[in-house]
């Protein structure tokens, strides 16, 4: 697992860097969406998440969610067009679960994408993101997870 500043970033997951979004392919060929620490570090404390609906379509480049901090309120994006199949009630009526596992429980929605291959190819392995989101952070000015305020 790359740990970047003390943000975790799991091996087995796909990364888009610019977005702070993971991507995990599920075997019924779906793909399933979280976002990444360093987005929750940044974030803070999440208040408010609403997912687009179950089987509302998604334009890659654009939001499958909307996400809410105390401090923030955006876009979760998707790298990959789509179909929404399933979103995490769990996080709608309990978005710190984001906070405390955001690559298990606190996933947000599941797209059944229309060309992975084409969206996979603009994501990073995770076995290859420390470089990148290590640069990410420079550019960004954020000094890391273990440095940001807590809630």
């Amino acid at each position: 697992m790359a740990d970047v500043r003390g943000c975790h970033l799991p091996d087995d997951l796909l990364y888009d860097v610019e977005n702070h979004i993971w991507f995990k392919e599920l075997d019924d060929g779906n793909v399933r969406l979280g976002m990444t620490t360093v987005a929750i570090a940044m974030a803070g404390q999440l208040v408010a998440f609403t997912p687009k609906k179950v089987g509302r379509d998604v334009q890659a480049g654009k939001s499958c969610a909307t996400v809410e901090s105390g401090k923030w309120v955006g876009p979760a994006k998707s790298a990959a067009a789509g179909t929404i199949v399933e979103v995490n009630d769990a996080l709608v009526g309990k978005p710190t679960l984001a906070n405390e596992d955001p690559y298990g429980a606190g996933w947000l929605v599941v797209v059944k994408p229309v060309d992975w291959p084409t969206a996979k190819a603009t994501l990073v392995p995770g076995t290859q993101v420390g470089a990148p989101y290590e640069a990410k952070m420079n550019a960004d000015g954020f000094a890391g997870c273990a440095c940001a305020p807590k809630g």
